[in-house]
């Protein structure tokens, strides 16, 4: 038990220094495959947002640091080359994400229990039919619910035509936004020297909206269990 714990506390350690460090480990990853750092970097985002188990790798993180490693003289990646094949990569992650959903939705919703059953599976869709598209485009800048979105989407049976444009115009204003940020700044002297706090600050300005809608949503639920039920008669 102990092995297994020293295991998983160098596991841990080590996952939270490349997160710290993206632009050291991705710049010794260029030196070691070349230009086959994009499938890795592709790789990557197509898991983040493609797979619901993996909300935990890098995203907006690591588009600013591809972008800063973009910039660097000599360096595999170019900055055009980043945007479409990231931008493709995190189209196709959502893709799939929306298509499993989509296909163990009825199976999840089948049973008749509180929680899951038809009637919220018909919610789900007439929400996402109503305000599924900026949900699609705004969940892409945001940690973790990206990731949960397009399989949402898929589970309440948004009309696929209508999510791939949304999918579509997320990935690219994402991708485009965060890796150019860190070819423009990445560079600049005193964000190398502090790479690791621009890093956590990038991570904590895309945490703000969940914690902000999480609180709103909690204060909504408090105020309507303190509003008395109408038991008036019209």
């Amino acid at each position: 038990m102990s092995e297994f714990f020293s295991h998983a506390t160098a596991f841990f350690t080590n996952a939270i220094d490349i997160f710290l460090h993206l632009d050291v480990h991705l710049t010794a990853w260029a030196n070691v495959f070349g230009g086959w750092l994009y499938a890795i970097l592709f790789l990557v985002i197509f898991c983040e947002t493609g797979l619901v188990v993996t909300p935990f790798l890098p995203g907006d993180s690591l588009l600013f640091a591809t972008g800063a490693l973009a910039a660097l003289p000599g360096s595999p990646l170019q900055i055009g080359w980043v945007i479409i094949l990231l931008a493709i990569a995190g189209i196709l992650g959502d893709s799939v994400n929306y298509a499993i959903g989509k296909k163990i939705g009825p199976k999840v919703f089948r049973s008749n229990s509180r929680w899951l059953n038809q009637r919220h599976l018909q919610r789900t869709h007439e929400f996402y039919e109503k305000h599924g598209g900026k949900t699609i485009i705004f969940a892409r800048f945001m940690p973790i619910i990206r990731t949960f979105a397009p399989f949402v989407a898929g589970i309440g049976y948004m009309s696929y035509r209508r999510f791939l444009a949304f999918n579509v115009i997320g990935a690219i204003a994402w991708v485009t936004m965060f890796s150019t940020a860190g070819y423009f700044f990445g560079s600049i002297p005193h964000v190398k020297s502090n790479f690791q706090y621009v890093i956590l600050a990038i991570i904590i300005i895309s945490l703000i909206p969940i914690f902000v809608e999480f609180i709103r949503a909690r204060r909504q639920a408090r105020r309507a269990a303190m509003t008395p039920a109408d038991d008036s008669v019209a």
